[in-house]
């Protein structure tokens, strides 16, 4: 099923969403959250999540109130030269550069060194294809944050040399996780929301074990509070990005933003949606 792309000029008015996001059940005896597990083409996730409503915000015409540092996550025009996201080599080799240069010069930050990057063309519910359902990655549909603040430091160990990892301890340099977040095509089903930073204390994120391949890293799970205010763009096109700061070494601004795919009833029954994100790690001299 196609749909006529609404309008979003002058004078539109907010789409804000009731949506389900759906939160971690937390079994209260403090155990750990179940391990996910990615690898030789499919990915499994058994963790138990219970559904919550909130209403997510539509952002439209006022994104300039929401940046990387004040509340996680930042809205950007910006288009690429790649347009399909098909061929892996020159996503890396031509779109991997386009977004460290705009992240460049978004942060000021020295270096970006980019660790990897997912394409979703699946449907909503791609995790339960069963074997090699990641040729079928789809929207996540749960809430949580890609790396916790000690699964950000192994993914820096693990991407950087020893050396280089060690001076960025020592030296107390600051660094960040970003992701770059972007439409394939223009984006009516199954958007993105991220959460405000302010409104989500440490104390709502669990850390969990994430595996893939060989790497074993760390993420955040999260435990439902209805103090969380969350938001979207509305038909985020092609040439807008989302930027989702995932980590944060610097204590003193936002340092993580939850996000979610969420279900719009309004678009539920339009053709999977098509995104790409591409998982940065953002260095700075000082």
């Amino acid at each position: 099923m196609t749909a006529t792309i609404p309008s979003v000029a002058n004078g539109h008015q907010p789409h804000n969403v009731s949506a389900i996001l759906n939160y971690w059940d937390d079994p209260g005896d403090g155990s750990s959250p179940t391990p996910i597990y990615i690898g030789k083409g499919r990915i499994t996730n058994e963790r138990p999540h219970l559904p919550h409503r909130f209403t997510v915000s539509d952002v439209t015409g006022r994104e300039g109130d929401f940046t990387l540092d004040g509340q996680g996550f930042q809205y950007l025009q910006h288009a690429s030269k790649e347009k399909d996201f098909v061929d892996e080599q020159r996503i890396r080799d031509d779109y991997y550069p386009e977004c460290a240069e705009l992240l460049k010069r978004t942060t000021g930050a020295s270096r970006v060194h980019i660790f990897n990057h997912k394409v979703r063309r699946g449907p909503t519910q791609w995790h339960h294809l069963g074997l090699k359902n990641l040729a079928n990655r789809g929207p996540v549909t749960k809430t949580h944050v890609d790396q916790s603040y000690d699964g950000a430091e192994l993914r820096m160990r693990w991407e950087l040399s020893p050396g280089e990892a060690e001076e960025v301890i020592q030296k107390g340099k600051r660094y960040q996780i970003i992701n770059v977040w972007r439409p394939i095509r223009t984006i009516l089903k199954d958007p993105v929301a991220v959460a405000d930073a302010n409104t989500v204390p440490d104390e709502d994120l669990v850390s969990a074990i994430m595996v893939e391949d060989d790497y074993h890293g760390e993420q955040w799970v999260v435990r439902h509070n209805p103090a969380h205010k969350w938001y979207f763009k509305h038909v985020l096109t092609p040439d807008e990005v989302l930027l989702i700061k995932c980590f944060d070494s610097d204590r003193s601004v936002a340092r993580r933003a939850l996000h979610s795919a969420i279900e719009d009833p309004a678009y539920k029954d339009l053709e999977s949606r098509q995104s790409i994100e591409v998982r940065c790690l953002v260095l700075y001299e000082d």
